[in-house]
């Protein structure tokens, strides 16, 4: 089959071709059986059972603890070995990675909203504004673990589908994509350009739409 179609795409490789990837693609089947079956009692425990997380967190952690004391106690009276737990502690290097995530995402939330408030940057607006309204869309159908339960169930499903019938869904993505890009045109003759707005606004708006609906048309396919 891969020799059969020179221009495939190997799934692996996009993935990383590390662990992860072999997750995802059930080539370690007894992970990715864990994944599943762990965030599927997650998503039960706290979305249909009614389980608060603090309160099931502080029954587990209690449940630990005692457990752990037990068998110190036991293990000194029995002349048998302690828990063997690892160094409970983090490392200098964790946090500093920690810390320069932290300082990378804030400053990049910070440019944003200098490039709205300050720069009244119109092109930026338009692309953050259509991100949030995605989200608090997207928000207001699920709730949270029920959209991360369905991301888990996405990830271990559609990258060994498309691995599967890759050739096929490519045909019906390039479709799709041909129809964005119609829709496009059709959205910026009817109604950007009847738009009562400044020569440059204008401009904005239309690189801004064309810029979005390329990244999407761009998404469908890759």
């Amino acid at each position: 089959m891969a020799d059969s179609n020179p221009t495939r795409v190997s799934v692996h490789q996009a993935l990383g071709g590390g662990t992860v990837a072999d997750v995802l693609l059930w080539r370690e089947w007894c992970s990715g059986v864990v994944m599943l079956t762990s965030s599927t009692m997650v998503w039960y425990l706290f979305e249909r059972a009614g389980y608060n997380f603090l309160s099931f967190m502080a029954n587990v952690l209690s449940l630990l603890v005692a457990i752990l004391f037990f068998w110190a106690k036991s293990a000194s009276l029995l002349n048998r070995s302690l828990p063997p737990l690892p160094n409970l502690e983090i490392s200098e290097n964790t946090v500093v990675i920690i810390t320069d995530v932290l300082h990378q995402w804030i400053n990049h939330t910070l440019s944003i909203a200098h490039n709205i408030a300050i720069a009244r940057d119109l092109k930026f607006f338009l692309k953050v504004a259509v991100s949030l309204w995605l989200v608090s869309y997207i928000g207001s159908l699920f709730e949270f673990l029920t959209l991360v339960y369905i991301g888990v169930i996405l990830s271990l499903s559609v990258p060994v589908v498309y691995d599967k019938y890759q050739h096929f869904i490519d045909e019906k993505l390039c479709v799709t994509r041909r129809f964005i890009q119609t829709q496009y045109r059709k959205i910026d003759e009817v109604v950007l350009r009847k738009l009562p707005l400044p020569s440059n606004d204008l401009l904005m708006v239309e690189e801004t739409l064309f810029i979005f609906y390329q990244k999407l048309s761009n998404s469908v396919l890759y």
